[in-house]
Order: structure tokens, then C-alpha cells, then sequence
């Protein structure tokens, strides 16, 4: 049938988004996300030494505009976190494994929702680090299915957009918490 989808199957619940391993998941509608370009201006600072040295980030992602471009078109929306309690405000040990695991989450996460919506789009939390050295701007990137542009590079505010959707970003003093999300449509 015409502008009927690929695949039949159902929107993965919230209970499904969790047992992937997430601490929190919600469901929320994209039209309040609010795209910020004081926000993407964060990235020029270059704390993460990622800034025009991977596809994921910017400038290579493209601008604000492209970002309100491409998320116009989706209708739903759902944020997951990993949340993890630190020892102490230098766990840096705890730190790590919580990225680490919350990137493998979001790449189960992002399997999941493309078996419902091909086109989906991910959102994930920090820059790419898929491979030892990107190949921005040289050569095309390697992964494109499986590195994600970060909920910041977008523009993203992540603390506000959580509490909008209806989550913590702070879940208490020594906690460390990973946010993520994916749009999509029926």
C-alpha cells in the first residue's frame, strides 16, 4: 500500500527501552525541543578536543538550522539515561564505564527504533569515539549507521530538555547521569 511503512511492528514500549539496561526512559513529543545556537556556540570551546575533528560534531554536523530542519519531521520522541552513583566527585573509573555503557545502550536502543522506523533520528551524549582517529575531514566516516551527533551538537540544552520531557538530569549529590534520545514517526 502507498505511504505504508516498511515494517508492521509496534512502537517498542517504555518497558522495552529499560530492559536494555537504561535507568530512566520516557516517552515525550519532539515539538518542544528547543534548538539553541548559544548552545551549539558551547562546542567552539572545545572542552571535549573533539570540535571540527569528527563527522558527529561541529561543524561538520551542520548548523542549528539543519538540526530544526531535520527534527521538524519527526512526530515522537524517547529519551533514555543511564545513571550511575559515583564514590566521590573523582570516580573517574565509575565515570567512564557509565559512557561507555550508556553508548552501548544507545546503540541497542537505536537497532530497536530502526526495526520500527528506519529514519529514525538518534541523539546521543557526547562525541564519537567508534574509531582511534577520525577520518573528518579526509575521507567519509566509516560508520555512518552507528555514530551519532550529541544531543549538545544539535543545540540542545540536555538539563532542560530532560526536565521538558519529564525527567531528572540530576538524580542527587555524587550521581552522574548520561542522556539520550531518538525521534521518530509511525
Amino acid at each position: 500500500m502507498p505511504g505504508k511503512k516498511q515494517t508492521e511492528k509496534a512502537v517498542p514500549s517504555q518497558d522495552k527501552i529499560l530492559e536494555i539496561g537504561f535507568e530512566h526512559a520516557i516517552f515525550f513529543d519532539p515539538a518542544q525541543l528547543d534548538f539553541r545556537q548559544d548552545v551549539r556556540d558551547m562546542c567552539t570551546a572545545d572542552k571535549c578536543h573533539m570540535y571540527d575533528r569528527c563527522w558527529v560534531c561541529p561543524p561538520a554536523c551542520g548548523d542549528v538550522s539543519k538540526s530544526v530542519e531535520k527534527a521538524k519531521k519527526f512526530k515522537k520522541a524517547v529519551m533514555m539515561q543511564t545513571t550511575r552513583q559515583l564514590e566521590d566527585s573523582f570516580d573517574i573509573e565509575t565515570m567512564m564505564e557509565a559512557a561507555e555503557s550508556h553508548k552501548k545502550r544507545f546503540s541497542q536502543a537505536v537497532d530497536l527504533m530502526r526495526g520500527y522506523d528506519p529514519d529514525c533520528l538518534p541523539m546521543g551524549a557526547g562525541g564519537c569515539n567508534l574509531c582511534r582517529k577520525c577520518t573528518y575531514p579526509d575521507e567519509p566516516c566509516r560508520f555512518p549507521d552507528k555514530a551519532f551527533t550529541s544531543m549538545e551538537a544539535y543545540g540542545l540544552f540536555v538539563a532542560a530538555e530532560c526536565k521538558k520531557a519529564g525527567l531528572e538530569y540530576n538524580y542527587g549529590p555524587n550521581t552522574l547521569t548520561y542522556s539520550s534520545c531518538i525521534l521518530f514517526n509511525d
